[in-house]
Order: structure tokens, then sequence, then C-alpha cells
């Protein structure tokens, strides 16, 4: 465990500063590592293609790119050892970026991603980005956004209140065991009729949303969105139902903290509109991952990011525009 801790800080230490990423992901991703980004790249063989397909791209698009993560955390999952950590990318936009026009300015993207660990490389991966939350941020998002409205605040993310979320040493294995329970508990209370998960959760909970859905404030505001999002698909179900259909790629506790993630995690067959699409009648797949952290017996923050653009397009819906290709 500590080996594969050693790996994953040398490597996310070396993406602080602007500076050779390429060398740190090499050397960090196995040469064939199974990736997964979300739209519009999915499924990328191998570290050199993670670096040719993902990270250039960034790298040219984002002058001064570093990144920052305000929770890491180790732990094991049927056997595996994982690593999963989020918080921020950032550079000043130059140049445009999957069909995003670039707007010249410091830009944030918030990551969320999920390392299987063998011999001290990583050689399954999960990387989720909040492409809604950078477009909105960007004023180039291309669906109807209304602030307290359905939707709840979009903006920069905070990290966790308790500044405890960068886990570098070893943690008491009994509190990870307490925060992976209660998260397990609460999921399986989702989607039921006596809204069996609001138990687990202290009143003024905070839910750091998607982008293109927003954050809330206490039980009550993340309620007036969770119950009806779950409404909209019938048969609603996640990663921990045991449903045939989808299934969490990792879920652990260390500390105070647990997180999870499916790819995909969460389906439904859509039954009233979504988004403003919709309905479809057709089942829907969304790729998910959470980090909870818990105060004592209860949950007080949950940061969460659903592919959101890959769930529309099974709407027949790209949020992305085209790439212009310009002659060289």
């Amino acid at each position: 465990m500590f080996s594969a801790k050693t790996a994953y800080f040398a490597y996310s230490d070396a993406l602080q500063h602007p500076g050779d990423f390429f060398a740190a992901a090499r050397s960090f991703f196995a040469a064939a590592a199974n990736i997964n980004v979300v739209h519009p790249f999915n499924a990328i063989a191998g570290a050199a293609a993670y670096c040719d397909d993902f990270l250039a791209p960034l790298q040219s698009s984002f002058e001064g790119l570093h990144r920052r993560q305000y929770i890491a955390m180790t732990g094991a999952f049927e056997g595996a050892t994982w690593i999963g950590t989020t918080g921020y990318y950032a550079g000043h936009f130059k140049r445009d970026w999957i069909g995003i026009r670039a707007t010249g300015r410091l830009t944030y993207i918030r990551f969320g991603e999920f390392f299987r660990m063998e011999d001290g490389q990583a050689v399954e991966s999960y990387i989720f980005l909040d492409v809604p939350e950078m477009m909105i941020s960007c004023g180039q998002w291309p669906l109807r956004y209304v602030p307290g409205d359905e939707f709840g605040h979009t903006g920069m993310v905070q990290g966790p209140v308790s500044q405890d979320g960068i886990m570098r040493g070893e943690m008491d294995a009994a509190e990870g065991q307490k925060s992976y329970q209660m998260v397990t508990d609460m999921l399986a209370g989702l989607a039921t009729r006596a809204e069996a998960w609001r138990p687990y959760w202290h009143e003024n909970m905070m839910w750091y949303g998607p982008g293109a859905w927003g954050s809330f404030v206490g039980i009550e505001h993340f309620r007036s969105f969770q119950v009806p999002f779950e409404s909209q698909f019938d048969g609603w179900s996640g990663g921990s139902a045991n449903n045939g259909m989808t299934r969490h790629f990792t879920r652990y506790g260390e500390g105070n903290y647990t997180c999870s993630g499916g790819w995909p995690s969460l389906t439904g067959v859509n039954v009233k509109p979504f988004m403003g699409f919709g309905p479809t009648n057709e089942r829907v797949f969304f790729r998910v991952c959470d980090w909870w952290r818990r105060e004592g017996d209860l949950l007080v923050e949950n940061w969460v990011f659903v592919d959101v653009p890959h769930a529309l397009l099974q709407f027949g819906f790209d949020v992305l525009p085209p790439k212009v290709r310009v002659a060289s």
C-alpha cells in the first residue's frame, strides 16, 4: 500500500508546477495501462496514447498548466489497490480545446481521478473532468442554465472544510472501514420511498455536484435535486445495487473519507424530461464518481462527478461543438 502511495505522490508532486508532464506520466502509468477519460476522449490504450491524445493537447491549450489536489486517498477493493484523488487543473486558456473556444483567461478544470496500482504503476485508470463547469465559466454552455431553478450553484468547488484530505501517511484502518460502511449503507437508501438515505447526512451538508447540475447546501436543497432526478428514470439504481448492468470499479474508505466510481455507475429508463430532453423511454447509463467526508457519525461533504456530456449523447445531443480544423 505504501509503495502505491509513494509512486502516486511522486507523480502528483511533479504536476504541481508547469513542466514536463510527459516524463511523469510515462513513469507513473504502465505502458499498456487501460485508461478511460470522459467524453470526448473515452478509452485510451496505454501511457503513450494518453500523453499524445489527452495530455499533449491539454498542455498545448493551457499555458502554465498545473494540477492541485485537495483529496488523495488509498485503499483496497476486491483485492486491488486504488488511489482516488480530486482537485483542479489550471492554466491560461490560450488555444481552443475539444471544440471549446479559448478565452485567454486563467481557467480551471475540476478533475476526479482513480488509479489501480500494481508494482508502483497505474495499470487501470478512470479520469473524470467537469467539462460542463468549465464551459459555464467560459460562457459556452449550450443549454439553459438558471441557478436557483432546478439547478444549484456552479462555480469553483472548495476542498474539505477540515483541510485533511491529502493522506500521505498510513491511516487508522478502523476509521476507514467505518467511513466505507456508512457510505455503503447510505447508498442502499437512495431511490427509496422513505428516503432512507437521510439519517446518514448532517442537516447542513454540502453537495458539490457536476457543473451542469450545480451544488447545494443543506439536506432539503439536496433533496430538491436528488428526488426529482431519481424520478426521471424508471428503475433508477446505482453501482452498489447489484442490478447486473452497472458496478463500482472501486469503493473504499480511508480515514474520514470514502470514494467510489463506476463506468457506468447509474442506470434507469428515461420516463420524464431530463435537462430539456426526452422522455425517450430508453435506458440511459451514467458514468459517476464520488468522494464523501464524514464527521463522527454523519456525512458532511460530498464531491460528485458525472460525465454529463456522455449522458446527453444518449439523448442525441453533443454539448461540444465540432472542432474546426485549420490547414497548416
